[in-house]
């Protein structure tokens, strides 16, 4: 069976885990995908962002093989996802944005039916182990139909991981996710990179899109940026707000780590500044403002 050891690599000699080229996918008229081009290295945690209607979800469905691109290429793993699905099943996991799950099973049932459609030898350990992660040992013989959303959420996130795939796709993991579980999830998402596993995350969550290593933004099926969160971040404007006394002045920079310098020269540390504030643009302020200039 071929591995991600055997990917491509990118120029810093990583080997690549995931890849789309030109991906489109038209239902109809309508273009949900228009020539998506990315690339993921092994070990990344990558996120996808875009506002509804982006493509996100479309792009994952092709990603994992659950829909067919009109035109364009996926591999995973160096790997067709449809031609040789059977190859490369065993080695993805994937969580779509709605739980697929049986309500009138208990979670523990739900994660022990996937855990045996890959064929693994310790079951028992391998569902112990995924229903202790998302924190659900207490409930794990209640019926799914009586959990919340949030709930079913993490039964969802235990049927993905419970095989140790090396690629794994999350759609909204930690939606309806109390903010403890949250931090938890993403702490194991880390050490899961750290082991040389992928993770494919689409979320709407601007803390969450942070953490990710690199980000691509959709608008209307079309890749609008990749760049590292820090590097879009500078694309934002920071105010800087300086007080001497009572009268406050306002500066409005861009990349204020280069700009900062400048803007406090002119005050020559004099002793009258009492006090100075940045107020950096968010992530969601800066993603918003480039989705808008797109649509000019």
């Amino acid at each position: 069976m071929q591995t991600v050891d055997a990917s491509p690599r990118t120029k810093a000699g990583t080997a690549i885990a995931i890849s789309a080229h030109s991906v489109k996918k038209q239902y109809g008229k309508f273009e949900a995908l228009r020539g998506v081009e990315l690339e993921v290295p092994q070990g990344a945690i990558y996120g996808l962002l875009g506002p509804n209607g982006a493509g996100k979800s479309t792009l994952i469905k092709a990603l994992v093989g659950a829909s067919r691109p009109s035109g364009g290429a996926v591999r995973i793993l160096e790997l067709d996802p449809i031609k040789q699905a059977r190859q490369l099943r065993p080695q993805i996991g994937y969580m779509p944005q709605a739980p697929a799950l049986y309500d009138d099973l208990s979670a523990r049932d739900n994660v022990h039916f996937f855990a045996r459609a890959f064929g693994l030898s310790d079951l028992d350990r391998r569902v112990d182990e995924a229903i202790e992660f998302v924190a659900l040992t207490g409930r794990q013989h209640d019926p799914v139909y009586a959990f919340s959303g949030g709930m079913k959420q993490r039964v969802s996130l235990a049927c993905a991981i419970v095989h140790n795939p090396a690629v794994l796709f999350l759609d909204e993991p930690t939606a309806g996710v109390d903010p403890k579980l949250k931090e938890g999830f993403w702490k194991h998402f880390r050490d899961l990179a750290s082991r040389g596993v992928t993770l494919f995350i689409s979320t709407h969550l601007m803390d969450e899109a942070l953490l990710c290593d690199q980000l691509t933004v959709l608008r209307a099926g079309e890749v609008l940026v990749t760049a590292p969160p820090h590097d879009i971040m500078q694309r934002g404007r920071t105010r800087v707000y300086v007080w001497r006394g009572d009268h406050m002045d306002e500066h409005i920079v861009r990349a204020y780590y280069t700009e900062l310098p400048r803007v406090l020269r002119r005050y020559q540390l004099d002793p009258s500044v009492t006090r100075i504030e940045l107020h950096e643009d968010s992530l969601e302020t800066v993603i918003v403002s480039m989705i808008e200039e797109a649509q000019l």
